[in-house]
This record gives structure tokens, sequence and C-alpha cells, in this order.
């Protein structure tokens, strides 16, 4: 097994990697997703959320409002720290089950938006980073999200910077690109993924 950890900054286009990456094979273990599920309705994570925010983040449906959690958030390093603490521990161990349920010659891609910031890059065999501009990530957030561009340059300050992520990527996928490159380089990259979980399986010469 390979474990690749994917990440990016919001808007550089990491999902669409991920989608590309499953395409030609790869088995996807989504954080963000994960992360929904982890405070669906009716779950301890969800009741955490609500115990330390108030019940003001929740919606008419008693779902977690997530827009309303994030304009929270956000915008305040200590409350987004909080949240953090009782996502990640969540969605840490669903997705360890998640990944020990694969092949064992199966390229393990793991979708995390926040690697680079929780400093979990040791624990993949070798992290790929999504990359795009900052101007590039602020205009599909605004066009494509219809966020303001206030609410998407809080989500930006939020992450990691752009060198922050270069430093930890052993693979570096650029997404200021159409998407037909985008494409090909993914292939690419695919291409080496799987020669490294072949080389990984060899049993070591005598």
């Amino acid at each position: 097994m390979l474990k690749v950890g994917l990440t990016g900054g919001i808007g550089a286009g990491k999902s669409e990697v991920s989608r590309l990456l499953v395409e030609c094979g790869a088995v996807l273990i989504d954080a963000d997703r994960i992360a929904r599920e982890v405070v669906a309705p009716d779950t301890p994570g969800l009741a955490a959320v609500v115990e330390a925010f108030g019940e003001d983040v929740l919606a008419e449906d008693g779902s977690l409002d997530r827009p309303k959690l994030g304009s929270i958030v956000f915008a305040d390093p200590d409350k987004l720290a909080v949240l953090n603490s009782i996502v990640h521990p969540l969605v840490g161990a669903r997705s360890r089950e998640l990944e020990a349920a694969a092949a064992e010659d199966a390229v393990v891609v793991h979708d995390v938006p926040l690697l680079t910031e929780n400093g979990l890059a040791p624990l993949y065999d070798l992290v790929v980073v999504v990359d795009a501009r900052p101007e590039t990530q602020l205009d599909r957030l605004v066009r494509l999200r219809g966020m303001t561009e206030e609410d998407a340059r809080a989500r930006m300050a939020a992450q990691a910077t752009r060198e922050q992520r270069l430093k930890i990527a052993d693979i570096v996928i650029d997404n200021d690109v159409p998407l037909e490159e985008l494409q090909r380089r993914v292939k690419d990259v695919w291409a080496d993924l799987v020669r490294r979980a072949q080389t990984s399986q060899e049993p070591p010469q005598e």
C-alpha cells in the first residue's frame, strides 16, 4: 500500500485532482467528507460542536449550519482551534478505519485540506500538493463558489501559506493550467504513484 497525502489551498483545485486520481484507480479517503459525517445529526461530534459554540450553529432541521459556523471560526484562530480539536480526532479515527479496509497493493490518497497546518506530512509515504497562485484561488472562490472577496481572503488567510505547503511537497501539481493540461499532469503523477506502490511491495534484495 502506498499512502499519499493530497493537499492544497482553498480554491487551488484539489477536489478536481482527487476526482481525476479516483478515475485512474486511487482509493480516496476524503477528510472533508468524513468531517461532515462525524458532525451529522445525532452524532457525538455534533453534540460536542453545539456544546462549544451554542445552538445558534444548528439549522432548523437540527443539522449543522456550516456557513454559520464557518463565519464564526474562520475569523477567529482560537475558535478555529477549538473546532479542530473536536473534529480532527474523529476524522483521524475514521480515516484509519477506511485505510485498513483497502487492498494491500492500493494507492490510498488521503485528501486532507489542513495537512500542512496540522503537521501531518509524516503520516504519509509522500505528499502531493495542488498549487495555484493566490490570485487564482481568490478568483475561483468569488466567481465559482459565490464567496465575497472578504470571506474568501479570510478563508485563505486561515490556512498555511503557499510557501509552507510547497516546502512539504514531494510532488507538486500546477493547477494554473487548462483542464486538459491538468488531466495530463495527473495521469503522469498517477503512473509515478503506481510505480512507487509496486516498488514498495517488492521483497528486499538479499
